[in-house]
């Protein structure tokens, strides 16, 4: 699949749903509903229940999503926030900074199941995380082990020419975007190394207004995620029950030049899926900039 974002608008966002708040459905059933609803495209969370990266058989199931996203013209980014996928005790866990060197392998594991994965896909990139840092391990430990962790995902990124963004987590060691240029610059600035950039996180974290963050990470956006939220708040809240003023987020974020996905990220509201899909994307299309409609 090719995984160029087709032409358009020069100002033209595209918006996407994540999966993660469609887990009542099937994954045919969810990418039915998108492209009916005229979304251009998913956000894909490998989990038990939506293309399991742990099941047998992998490599095929990829193939017949890849099919059937190209059947309902939808491109995809593909993510890793699965709460219990490696671990069904622990939440999000283990992580890249995890203390047991083994553990630290299973989530490399999954990343480079991840990169492939997206590959296959002609997915535009390959989100990921560091994880909050264990107690009594340092900031220079932590930062040393998440590089080191990270190494062999950049590389075969960059060996499947599939970006690999970076989400700032509120709670985690790489939690803002200062936090996101300190790793790049301490692991080389590898190219392939992009940010997602959760939109409600900078609301909740970032000193900044929020459409100067999105004009801030302009040049290392490979991946935007998108939902309301409150100062201070780590809550995904559907639009308009927070404090976020969208229309000049969405004018930044189109005057950026960014052509990936703009992906809807609410993954506690699956009980409403369908509806939260359909009224979420009426909500984007109102308010952003003119000339930005896309097909």
């Amino acid at each position: 699949m090719n995984r160029t974002p087709p032409a358009g608008p020069a100002t033209g966002l595209r918006f996407g749903y994540g999966t993660n708040g469609l887990t009542d459905l099937r994954l045919d059933d969810a990418l039915g509903l998108l492209a009916d609803l005229g979304y251009d495209g998913v956000g894909l969370t490998l989990d038990h229940m939506h293309l399991d990266p742990l099941a047998p058989g992998l490599a095929a199931r990829t193939a017949r999503v890849a099919r059937r996203l190209g059947s309902l013209g939808l491109t995809a980014t593909v993510e890793t926030g699965a709460r219990y996928v490696l671990d069904p005790r622990r939440k999000h866990g283990p992580s890249l900074l995890d203390p047991d060197p083994r553990a630290r392998t299973a989530r490399v594991r999954l990343l480079l199941t991840a990169v492939r994965t997206a590959a296959d896909l002609g997915a535009h990139a390959v989100h990921c995380f560091s994880g909050p840092t264990p107690p009594g391990t340092g900031p220079d430990t932590a930062w040393a082990r998440l590089a080191a962790a990270l190494a062999p995902v950049v590389e075969a990124a960059d060996a499947a020419g599939v970006p690999l963004a970076i989400e700032p987590e509120p709670g985690h060691l790489l939690a803002t975007l200062a936090d996101f240029h300190h790793f790049r610059a301490l692991v080389g600035s590898p190219g392939v190394l992009g940010l997602t950039l959760d939109i409600g996180h900078c609301r909740c974290l970032e000193p900044a207004p929020v459409a100067d963050c999105v004009r801030e990470a302009a040049p290392w956006l490979r991946h935007v995620q998108i939902e309301d939220m409150r100062r201070g708040v780590h809550e995904h809240l559907p639009f308009g029950d927070g404090e976020i003023d969208f229309p000049p987020v969405l004018d930044a974020l189109a005057s950026t030049g960014y052509r990936g996905l703009t992906v809807v990220e609410l993954p506690r509201h699956s009980h409403a899926g369908p509806e939260l899909a359909r009224s979420s994307l009426s909500f984007l299309r109102a308010r952003q900039p003119k000339g930005s409609l896309t097909a």
